[in-house]
Parts: C-alpha cells; structure tokens; sequence
C-alpha cells in the first residue's frame, strides 16, 4: 500500500529517502505508552509488516510486550534516540496529565521525526504541542476504538479494523506528515476521518465524553435502588459499560475537554428536564423518545463515501478534507499527493 516515487533510487531500509519526499515507505514507528491504545498500534502496524518499538514508564507492560515478541524498552532516551536514527514515526499514546512531560523529551532527543498521538481530546494536544515548539512536525490522530479495560494486556491487532480513525487537517499540518499519519491509521485496518480539532472535541463530548458521564450517574442511581442490580439485564449491562473504565482515565478525557463536555451535558439536562416536565404534567415521554429513536435511525443509516479525489497538498485540501469529514466521507486506501500525479 502506499504512494511510490518514480525515482529508481532505493532509500535505505526502515529510512525515508530525504530526496524523495512523497515517496511512502514502512516507516518505523515509535510508539510512546503501551497500554490499551498504545499496545494496540504496536501490534497492528507490526503485522503491516512495519519496524515497530515502544516505550513504557513501568516495567510491567514493557515484559509483557517483550514476552509477546515485541521490541520495548522503560528507557525513554533509547527510546527517542533509536526513533531519530531510523526518522521514526512517533505516536504518543500516553494520558493527557503526562503529555507535556513527555513532548519536552521529544523535543530535545527527536525533534524531526514526524509525530502524532492517540488522545481522545485534540486541541489540548494541539496546544501542548505548540508549547513545545513541535507542531511543524505534529499531525493529530484519534483511534475512535477501545474496550473498557486497560494496558498491554487488554491490546489487540485487530482493535482498529474498520473503526473510524480521526487525522487532524488543522491549518498548520504538513501535506508529507499528514500522509504519514494517514498510511498508518489504514496500515492497522482503520479508515480515516479527516476533521479539525476543534470539530472533533466538540463531536467526541457528544459521543464519547457524555456517554460516559451518563453511565457513571446511571450506575450510581441504580446501585441506590434496592433490588435494581439483582434485576438488571441487557440495557443496564449496554448502558453501563464504559463505567468500568478506570476513574483516571475517564477523567482524564473528560477534564481535557471541559468546556465542549460543558455543553453537551447542559444540552442533556435540558432534554430530560422537559421530559420529566412533561411527565409529570401530562403522564407522556413522546416527545424525547421519538426524538432519540429518529436520530439513532440517522445513525444506523448513515452514508460513508469514500474520499478519492483530493490531492493531498493542492491548493485548499485541507478544507476539502474536513468538509468531506464532515459530511461522511472516509478513506480507505491513500490518497494521492501533488507530487504523485501522473
């Protein structure tokens, strides 16, 4: 897979070739936190076939992975100095609480590699990243999958297969690290969404952030009921599920995207104030119910074009990335570049 330059020079293994800057090659991939997330790109981009090494801060994770085959280190300035070696493609794939700890090591061991992250929340990132002076080189990335366990253990291959991956197309994102990130994503089976960081934080509070919160007050209100545990079934088990995920971690996306999550909860209180309203007054639950059961048919019936036609690095592609994002539109096999067209 991948775009290939018409120059017959053949770059180093593992190295892009300096002289060939649209040709995609397996790049190594560097891939910093090894737990669910983390762990997960390392499997999945290994079996594409591609140089993959990882760090972790506690040993735990990193002799799991060594027990399982894979190339870990707890030394992050081996880590680093390995991924700037080899121009690595870095993925950050720690919690928002140890980002901006880590991009300072980045910045002062690998600042030219090509980097991108897994975090829930974007322009967080975006920020922490410009603070440390790497966004010529930053491309955002979100893997919309994950279970509700966590580390190395609870990873797998196939956690991406065909699950939407967000690629940011913020004005700063470079056309050659745009496709790295991209070719990476599609490598581990997912396909790309294409979205501004502002419009995804403001979407994944809707879908993700807010879920959460309603599973939380749902488990404590019915852990308060006597008799409802013993009872509960299918829809409080579905209800419930992203409950089990551990507090830090729920709460570290959360507070990452406070003032979107802000919103969307406000929006709640008020859909479900009008129904206890109505309710109470007139005994009816209508109104709610056949709104939510036309949106969730929205859902199910969604259209997914593929994104075929933008030339990565034309004038305006960035918007007509995030348009076609907006709209739907995925990729599923790379897209061509200005320089790759015939």
């Amino acid at each position: 897979m991948g775009l290939t330059s018409k120059s017959s020079q053949t770059p180093q293994p593992g190295r892009r070739s300096m002289c060939q800057p649209w040709e995609v090659v397996k790049t190594p991939v560097c891939v910093l936190g090894l737990g669910l997330i983390g762990g997960s790109v390392m499997r999945a981009a290994a079996a594409a076939g591609r140089e993959v090494f990882g760090y972790n801060r506690s040993s735990d994770p990193v002799q799991a992975a060594r027990s399982d085959g894979f190339d870990a280190t707890a030394e992050l300035e081996q880590a680093l100095s390995r991924a700037a070696a080899t121009e690595a493609l870095i993925v950050l794939a720690v919690p928002m609480p140890a980002l901006a700890s880590m991009l300072r090591q980045v910045g002062d061991r690998a600042p030219q590699c090509p980097l991108t992250d897994v975090v829930s929340v974007k322009a967080a990132v975006l920020a922490e990243v410009s603070r440390a002076g790497l966004l010529a080189q930053f491309v955002g990335g979100h893997p919309m999958a994950g279970t509700a366990h966590s580390g190395w253990t609870a990873g797998s291959g196939r956690l991406f297969v065909d699950a939407p991956w967000v690629v940011s197309v913020d004005d700063h994102v470079d056309p050659k690290v745009w496709i790295e990130v991209m070719n990476l994503a599609l490598d581990c089976g997912a396909v790309v969404v294409p979205a501004r960081s502002d419009e995804h934080d403001a979407a994944v509070a809707a879908i993700s952030h807010l879920p959460h919160m309603l599973a939380e007050a749902l488990a404590v209100i019915a852990d308060d009921v006597p008799l409802a545990l013993p009872l509960a079934a299918g829809s409080f088990r579905d209800g419930t599920r992203v409950a089990a995920t551990k507090p830090d971690l729920v709460r570290a996306m959360c507070e990452a995207n406070s003032a979107h999550l802000v919103t969307a909860l406000g929006e709640t209180l008020q859909l479900l104030g009008d129904a206890r309203d109505r309710l109470a007054a007139s005994g009816s639950v209508a109104e709610l119910v056949e709104a939510g059961y036309a949106a969730r048919g929205r859902y199910d019936n969604l259209s997914r074009p593929d994104i075929l036609s933008t030339v990565v690095g034309a004038d305006g592609w960035r918007e007509e990335l995030a348009t076609a994002g907006r709209s739907g539109g995925v990729i599923r096999s790379a897209l061509p570049t200005r320089d790759s067209r015939g």
